[in-house]
């Protein structure tokens, strides 16, 4: 999984600059629906892959404001008093 996110970066690297090549040199709409592809393609593509890849085997309830996690926030049950 890794590697292939890796492809498809080096493929948006490559799509961005061919496209702003194209824009600046060939055909300025033609290099436009580059750059529209490419990043229609990072959006839904690569980033929920690289969400999915570094988000696995983790327990999301850790990032969410859950009434437990609210407390150990604000400190309510004085745990850690030499924080303050």
């Amino acid at each position: 999984m890794k590697y292939l996110i890796q492809i498809l970066f080096a493929c948006v690297i490559l799509g961005i600059g061919s496209g702003f090549y194209v824009k600046s040199q060939v055909n300025e709409l033609r290099g436009d629906q580059i750059l529209g592809v490419t990043v229609l393609f990072t959006v839904f593509i690569l980033f929920p892959l690289f969400i999915y890849h570094r988000s696995k085997g983790k327990k999301m309830s850790d990032y969410m404001f859950t009434k437990e996690n609210l407390d150990k926030m604000t400190n309510k049950d004085n745990k850690y008093p030499d924080n303050q």
